[in-house]
């Protein structure tokens, strides 16, 4: 078990609801984004068909999407996987 989290990627754990921050990684190959939180907290998003990404109100694609960006995601919290509801892009 130990071997487990040692190998895998540090994300952290949060109850569903919306969180700002950065992102800190785009996965472009597996529509996967890394999002640190405003309050330090790293967050692993693989977007789903229901996801919606937004900016200024306006749907736009995923790849749109780069390192360093401030968002607003809402995620839902599915056992002990994180799916994003929407992304908006703040900038």
């Amino acid at each position: 078990m130990l071997f487990f989290f040692a190998s895998c990627e540090s994300t952290d754990a949060v109850e569903s609801g919306t969180y700002t921050g950065t992102v800190d990684e785009v996965e472009a190959a597996k529509t996967e984004i890394y999002v640190k939180t405003d309050d330090g907290k790293t967050l692993e998003l693989y977007f789903t068909e229901e996801t919606s990404l937004s900016r200024a109100g306006e749907t736009v694609d995923f790849s749109v999407l780069e390192e360093g960006m401030a968002v607003e995601v809402e995620v839902e919290k599915v056992g002990k996987r994180l799916d994003p509801i929407s992304v908006e892009i703040m900038e």
